[in-house]
């Protein structure tokens, strides 16, 4: 059984390597939606896979990390298109392996 929790930052970027006069150079935000998917058995017990509240407290150093933040600070998204978003750069992929462990190890308990 899989279930998802959604969650919602909100961030500003530009893309330094566009002509000044394209609208995406200059400074602007955006709303993105990360979905966090947990896979597993119900609980003989409590009857689900796992608490929501562990899902967010699992998250939240990464909703922290990119929550109202410039994303071009981050390193490795200096220029911040949705492909070097989504191929994320190693310490954002490192939290998400962290947080996809994290909550393996709830799962598993290994």
């Amino acid at each position: 059984m899989e279930i998802f929790k959604e969650f919602q930052i909100e961030a500003a970027h530009r893309l330094p390597n566009l002509p000044e006069h394209h609208k995406c150079f200059r400074l602007h935000g955006h709303s993105f939606r990360i979905a966090v998917h947990v896979r597993g058995e119900p609980g003989a017990e409590t009857g689900w896979v796992m608490d929501f509240a562990d899902i967010k407290r699992a998250f939240q150093p990464l909703f922290e990390r990119l929550d109202h933040h410039y994303l071009n600070e981050i390193e490795g998204l200096e220029n911040p298109t949705s492909e070097n978003k989504t191929r994320c750069n190693a310490g954002l992929a490192a939290a998400v392996l962290i947080l996809r462990c994290s909550l393996s190890h709830k799962l598993t308990g290994r």
